[in-house]
C-alpha cells in the first residue's frame, strides 16, 4: 500500500439514509456492518454482516463481490474503531488486488473479450469507488431510524432503550 494513504471518509446517517431510498441496489450503495458479538437489536436494511473477527480472511472476497458498487459504507457499533479499521483493510485489499487505482467501479455488463470487467469509463478513465465510515456507528443510526422500517430491519426498541448491548 501507498505510504500516502488517504484519510478516511465519514459519512452522516443523515446523508446514508438519504442514499439508501434513493438507490437502493448492491451497485450503487453498499453497507458493510463489522460487528461482531454486538451484532444484536437490528441493523441496517440490505447490510452484510461481515465480522471484523473474519476481515482478515475474508477481505479478498469482499473487496471482488463489492467491486461494483459506487459506494461502500463500513460500521461497527459507533465507528471508532472496527469500522474505520475495517474501511483501511477493505481499501489495502483493493489496492493489492487491483493496483494504485483498485478504487475501480464496474457496472453490470460492462465485461472485455478476455471476460475480465472493464474497469474504465466511456473517456477510457478509471471508474472511481467512494469508501466511507458511517459517523456514530450502529449506534446513532438507531437513534434516528431504528424505528424506520425502510431503512432498519429487526430492531429491537427495548434492547436499546436499555441502553444497548455494545
Amino acid at each position: 500500500m501507498s505510504s500516502a494513504f488517504p484519510s478516511l471518509n465519514r459519512i452522516s446517517r443523515e446523508r446514508l439514509s438519504a442514499l439508501l431510498l434513493t438507490e437502493p441496489t448492491d451497485q450503487k450503495v453498499v453497507v458493510v456492518d463489522v460487528r461482531d458479538s454486538d451484532h444484536i437489536g437490528g441493523h441496517i436494511k440490505s447490510s452484510r454482516h461481515v465480522p471484523s473477527e473474519t476481515l482478515d480472511y475474508s477481505a479478498p472476497d469482499l473487496a471482488r463481490q463489492l467491486q461494483g458498487a459506487e459506494k461502500v459504507v463500513f460500521h461497527c457499533a459507533l465507528s471508532q474503531v472496527r469500522g474505520p479499521s475495517a474501511a483501511v483493510k477493505y481499501l489495502r485489499e483493493r489496492e493489492r488486488l487491483f493496483g494504485a487505482d483498485s478504487t475501480i467501479r464496474v457496472t453490470a455488463g460492462n465485461i472485455d473479450d478476455d471476460g475480465k470487467p472493464n474497469e474504465r469509463d466511456e473517456d477510457g478513465k478509471v471508474k472511481k469507488q467512494e469508501v466511507y465510515v458511517l459517523t456514530g456507528g450502529f449506534v446513532e443510526w438507531q437513534e434516528k431510524y431504528g424505528n424506520d422500517e425502510r431503512l432498519t430491519e429487526n430492531y429491537n426498541k427495548q434492547l436499546w432503550a436499555d441502553g444497548g448491548n455494545y
